[in-house]
């Protein structure tokens, strides 16, 4: 069954009024999982449970990106959720989320940029809460916007990081090395949590799509014994 982000990805297009053209478009690419074909890694796709959610807010052709990492996040967390972000629109569904009991939200952003009042730097659930962490999944300038334009997470709480370490993340660079793209932050989250595996699994599979989109790009074999491919399966037989 298609994840979040992939059937998101299908109601974009279906509104395209052109084709989205991205870079490497001629690549004939797998399906699911977004690689040349000729590096396909669906046959390391993780299985890890997971008690968190997570929300993807993402910014218009970000589910359209093969090199989005949003994809990854669903590809390991079961109850991750994901919505095209409007300027003067918001989609039902996602405020049906937010105000769904089960869940504990968080928006995950820097806290130099919200009130004082509402920024935090723990995970701390209410009993019987499962903690659902919004992602703004967006180039940073886009993602500060959306922040500012998005009064329906005006009266969440916002988690603030303090990542010890510089983005890994190879296939899109910000100018900053402190900018983690959006699998190394929910990686980030699922870790305060105390979802330890789950976060593992995710990093890992960061490293893994990594090597295969890379290795494509520049027509290298990969090899399925690197210390990616390990560090992946090490994490899922925790």
């Amino acid at each position: 069954m298609p994840h979040a982000v992939s059937r998101l990805r299908d109601e974009r297009l279906a509104r395209s009024l052109k084709p989205f053209v991205a870079r490497g478009s001629r690549t004939q690419r797998c399906s699911r999982c977004r690689v040349a074909v000729s590096h396909c890694l669906c046959r390391w796709l993780p299985q890890v449970p997971s008690h968190c959610g997570v929300c993807l807010l993402m910014h218009d052709i970000e589910p359209l990106k093969p090199s989005n990492t949003g994809w990854l996040i669903a590809d390991v967390v079961a109850d991750c959720y994901a919505f095209s972000w409007q300027r003067t629109d918001v989609d039902p569904r996602l405020l049906e989320l937010l105000a769904d009991p089960q869940w504990q939200p968080w928006v995950i952003f820097p806290g130099e940029y919200a009130e004082p009042s509402r920024v935090v730097e723990r995970v701390t659930l209410p009993p019987g809460k499962r903690p659902l962490f919004i992602l703004l999944d967006a180039t940073w300038t886009e993602a500060r916007k959306m922040f500012r334009k998005s009064p329906y997470l005006d009266a969440l709480p916002v988690l603030s990081l303090q990542p010890e370490a510089l983005s890994r993340y190879a296939l899109r660079r910000s100018t900053r090395g402190e900018h983690l793209c959006t699998a190394e932050v929910a990686a980030l989250c699922l870790e305060l949590a105390g979802d330890l595996r789950a976060a593992r699994v995710l990093d890992a599979w960061l490293d893994v799509f990594t090597e295969h989109y890379l290795d494509a790009k520049h027509h290298r074999v990969t090899d399925p014994h690197s210390a990616a491919h390990r560090a992946l399966a090490a994490s899922t037989r925790l």
